[in-house]
């Protein structure tokens, strides 16, 4: 087989005292909040680097990064999917694409998704036309809706030469 899809989910608390890092970028919220979580809580890369590693049958993120480890506290998320990509590579097998959707009301993510698209692009080795990177409100509905977090889900396609 010389394709492999995967798919990811993250979603982090918003909390005061936090920066906001999406995609690699750091956002101001209106409200000056943050993500929640052991490393920078980036839910777009741990999304793509789920995404990657269920596509190999590789287990998840907190399989190679678990939160009880203090290696991995405020830890860049970015870094995290250079060593993800390099367990794909190790495997012989390269991104063709991947693709996200981040969930939130706020704040307005669509100013800033090229810069995360490129700065993913430049983590997995590929041209930014193989990131996708969308944005959607969830409408008022849920924990994203009610403005408690933010979520994403991503879907990643790996080829074997």
């Amino acid at each position: 087989m010389n394709l492999r899809i995967g798919n990811g989910y993250d979603i982090h608390r918003l909390v005061p005292g936090r920066p906001l890092i999406i995609g690699g970028q750091r956002l101001e919220h209106p409200e000056g909040l943050g993500l929640d979580g052991h490393s920078d809580a980036d839910v777009l890369v741990h999304a793509v680097m789920d995404a990657l590693l269920g596509a190999l049958s590789l287990g998840d993120i907190g399989k190679y990064f678990p939160p009880e480890d203090p290696r991995w506290r405020g830890a860049n998320s970015l870094l995290l999917l250079e060593q993800v990509i390099g367990l794909v590579r190790e495997r012989g097998w390269r991104v063709g694409n991947v693709d996200a959707v981040l969930i939130a009301e706020r704040p307005k993510l669509k100013p800033h998704i090229e810069a995360m698209r490129s700065a993913i692009a430049a983590r997995l080795g590929v041209d930014p036309d193989q990131v996708g990177v969308k944005a959607t409100t969830n409408e008022k509905l849920g924990p994203c809706g009610r403005e408690e977090g933010i979520a994403c889900h991503a879907v990643a396609l790996l080829t074997r030469p």
